[in-house]
């Protein structure tokens, strides 16, 4: 596995928060990061059906256009009773001609386990993959897994996306619920980095 030994790494993202959660995680070795956003680089289109397949495509467009490291993610939900829909296509469920309404994709969600008729407990794990990409072309890639069910009504205005009908198992609450610095200490990103960081950086 091949170590990170630059002193600066792009972060394929356009998501504010996103970065920050980054920059917080690899604070302690010294990286500096910058987002894609911020170098003005374009969001290459994802066009692959796998986590990976896209964590890939954003990490490697990145690299080659700044030619520095570059990490990318791709995560999202997968829910055991829809054959792990809406997975790669989580965001794609939220999508209007205004914009992402999440409360919709929720919704929408929560009536296709109701018309599959789906028993209790309705099992859900979000995931995220992590992509570290080269600009000679190599790349390193980690899996984060958070198991847990979709539950109803929403609970909480914390978090983002389909955090209010997540609980992880564990707990009581929803991600939606849950302070946003706990649930990064706990969440399938915060997995995926233990391994980035064990692989890459430790």
């Amino acid at each position: 596995m091949r170590r990170f030994s630059e002193p600066k790494l792009v972060i394929a993202t356009h998501n504010v928060g996103k970065l920050e959660e980054i920059a917080q995680l690899l604070q302690p070795f010294g990286t500096q990061v910058v987002s894609a956003g911020y170098l003005g680089l374009a969001e290459p289109e994802e066009t692959e059906d796998s986590f990976s397949g896209n964590a890939r495509i954003k990490a490697h467009f990145a690299a080659k256009e700044t030619g520095l490291p570059a990490l990318a993610d791709d995560s999202g939900i997968t829910i055991d009773a829809l054959s792990g829909a809406p997975g790669v296509y989580t965001a794609d469920w939220a999508e209007t001609p205004n914009g992402r309404d999440f409360i919709m994709a929720m919704t929408k969600t929560w009536m296709a386990l109701e018309d599959a008729k789906a028993p209790a407990p309705r099992r859900a794990q979000f995931r995220c993959t992590l992509v570290l990409a080269w600009p000679d072309g190599h790349d390193e890639l980690f899996e984060g897994i958070m198991a847990g069910q979709v539950v109803w009504p929403m609970r909480g205005d914390q978090g983002h996306g389909y955090d209010p009908i997540f609980q992880p198992d564990g707990y009581e609450i929803t991600f939606g619920q849950m302070d946003r610095w706990e649930k990064n200490l706990i969440s399938h990103r915060a997995d995926a980095f233990k391994k980035l960081v064990s692989g890459c950086f430790s």
